[in-house]
């Protein structure tokens, strides 16, 4: 798919090349594509597109904003779930932190929009991923961009890159710990870790904190994950105080941690020991959850209720209420082939099925609502065909609109140049751009 960002304006010219847009429609500017009235089960709009129920999403905002502020902690979300600059940006004007990113190409993408206060939430790798990191960022003098570390080998490129240059910004540097996937794995290796970077400290080069990822510490057993998280966020906890005793107590630091699924683990394991440093900020890094889903996130929501931890001012709330799915998938009925069987008209390449197929939530004909498909289920995914198993009072025909739920908007957002954006009634009424290159 091409990036209508790469070679465009910041308000392109839309057609119907695009998901979603209405074939033999005259090319629209993407700010007028919300003017139109437009209804993904009008029989005008192309069929499959992904939506954005801009309500849901506002209600998710205002949560995850009230639980940072409750707990005194910040975010920065990571962008990499939509690839909007657009949405990126609502989210630091409802008062996110920063942004955190994936990789140097993410980066260059939200820097280019304007967006300065970075995290990229990984190792960038060895010498010529830092100097290609050094090359970007090179254009962005006043960027404030935070950098995994978890090997001496990754400092060492970094140090090398910033070092040959005079006309980079200051990088900071997080020393990672993990449990699952990169990260160091002990205090040893932390300790390593921070005095190299402390014995090459420049002022363009310098330690601003440590970082660490429970998601991926997560197991079949809920039991040991829960172990597992929380003797990463115990060792993360526990390696603050070893940084501070070796820099000055004026020198402000950031703790990152906290995906979408475990953050109320992040701020149990480390809200008390970043508040005894005043010079210190409590990060999160949750993305997913302002889009939430009805699959692995539904899933983790449950859990994360089952521990009573979505507290705010106090109170244990439900976070499986408080949090709505606001990402739909609209396709239409192709065929009827078999009874209990529909085939509809979009796959692989239009949805993720990594964590759980999607799942049909209403069927609409004559552009209204009919029924919401109770006992529908998608069997499986070919690359453009989804084989929909139906009850046998469904009713469904050639040319219904199905709604369908998705699981992991990680990696269904992907697959979209365009999201619609659609209000109470199902109107579209804004359409963001995605940047996934």
């Amino acid at each position: 798919m091409s990036d209508l960002t790469v070679n465009a304006s910041a308000n392109p010219v839309i057609d119907d090349r695009i998901r979603g847009f209405p074939p033999g429609h005259s090319p629209l500017a993407l700010d007028a594509i919300g003017q139109q009235g437009w209804k993904p089960y009008d029989g005008k709009m192309a069929l499959p597109l992904m939506s954005l129920d801009e309500v849901a999403f506002a209600g998710n905002l205002k949560s995850m904003m009230g639980y940072v502020k409750d707990h005194g902690i910040e975010i920065a979300p990571h962008a990499k779930t939509p690839m909007s600059t657009a949405i990126a940006k609502t989210l630091v004007a409802a008062g996110a932190w920063g942004t955190t990113v994936a990789d140097i190409r993410q980066a260059s993408v939200f820097l280019r929009a304007g967006l300065r206060r970075l995290i990229l939430g990984n190792e960038t790798g060895g010498l010529p991923a830092a100097r290609r990191l050094a090359a970007m960022v090179a254009g962005f003098p006043d960027a404030e961009l935070h950098v995994f570390v978890d090997s001496t080998d990754v400092e060492n490129a970094l140090r090398i890159a910033w070092g040959e240059r005079g006309d980079l910004p200051p990088l900071g540097l997080l020393v990672e710990f993990g449990a699952g996937r990169a990260g160091a794995r002990d205090m040893e290796t932390g300790i390593a870790i921070l005095d190299s970077v402390l014995g090459a400290e420049t002022p363009t080069f310098r330690l601003t904190g440590i970082a660490a990822y429970e998601g991926a510490a997560a197991t079949a057993d809920p039991a040991e994950t829960i172990n597992r998280i929380k003797g990463l966020m115990t060792l993360t906890a526990d390696f603050l105080p070893r940084v501070r005793a070796r820099i000055s107590d004026n020198r402000k630091l950031i703790v990152t941690a906290g995906g979408s699924v475990y953050f109320d683990m992040v701020t149990a394991g480390l809200a008390e020991a970043v508040a005894t440093d005043p010079n210190c900020l409590l990060v999160l890094r949750s993305g997913a959850i302002f889009f939430h889903d009805h699959g692995v996130y539904e899933r983790g929501l449950a859990s994360l209720d089952a521990r009573r931890g979505f507290v705010v001012g106090g109170t244990v709330r439900s976070a499986s209420d408080e949090f709505v799915p606001a990402l739909r998938l609209w396709s239409e009925v192709l065929s009827r082939p078999e009874a209990g069987l529909a085939i509809s008209g979009m796959g692989m390449r239009d949805v993720a099925n990594d964590q759980g197929l999607p799942r049909p939530l209403a069927l609409y004909r004559d552009g209204e609502r009919r029924s919401d498909l109770a006992g529908a289920e998608v069997l499986r995914l070919n690359d453009q065909h989804a084989f929909v198993k139906l009850p046998d009072d469904a009713g469904v025909k050639v040319g219904d609109v199905i709604e369908f739920g998705i699981s992991h908007p990680c990696t269904c957002l992907d697959r979209q140049a365009i999201l619609y954006s659609l209000d109470r009634e199902h109107r579209v009424t804004k359409a963001y751009l995605t940047s996934f290159g």
